[in-house]
């Protein structure tokens, strides 16, 4: 099998998973790793920090929104084909739903370079202990974390931790991982 074919029988079976969790556990879930996260050094001592938007089969950290000065979210430019790292003050009033009908910062609000950022949370379908992360398959946070120096925790449920994962060279590592009951630290 190539590594392709790996990566989607992977996604596949991850999906499956984090399906036979059901969406009140999701959220409270979600809830349990934000509050872990609070508590770690790389929340507590970071300034600037890109959040994701949680699709419905991710961690739902958006609770995290109101803790910092600092939050961007990512936002699509349809003249690179890339995400930015974009400020909101407001959620309520900041967010739209985007490109992929995932919610981004809307146009009006101030970007800030990828390079200023403390922390990256990023989303992924897998993570390893090694860093490696599985994406959905298109390279967007692939190209988000290549260009980040601040730190980089994936963000997971339990069942999103494989042992290990395909990789190819494009493939960006991540620095921790953290789910809903444990915090794993990248060596």
């Amino acid at each position: 099998m190539n590594i392709a074919d790996q990566k989607q029988a992977l996604r596949e079976r991850i999906k499956a998973a984090i399906a036979a969790i059901p969406p009140s556990e999701r959220s409270a879930l979600g809830a349990a790793a934000a509050t872990r996260l609070r508590k770690h050094e790389a929340w507590t001592s970071s300034r600037q920090i890109l959040l994701f938007s949680p699709l419905a089969d991710e961690p739902a950290i958006g609770d995290l929104l109101g803790d910092k000065s600092v939050i961007c979210i990512p936002r699509y430019v349809k003249e690179s084909g890339d995400y930015e790292a974009a400020i909101i003050s407001d959620p309520e009033r900041d967010l739209v739903s985007g490109k992929f009908g995932i919610l981004e910062a809307q146009p009006d609000c101030r970007s800030l370079a990828l390079n200023q950022l403390d922390l990256v949370l990023v989303p992924g379908v897998a993570f390893a202990p090694c860093g490696a992360r599985l994406g959905r398959g298109r390279g967007f946070y692939d190209r988000i974390l290549k260009l980040v120096t601040g730190m980089k925790i994936g963000v997971a449920f339990d069942e999103q931790i494989e042992a290990t994962i395909p990789t190819e060279a494009h493939d960006q590592r991540v620095d921790g991982i953290i789910t809903p009951t444990r915090w794993i630290t990248v060596h």
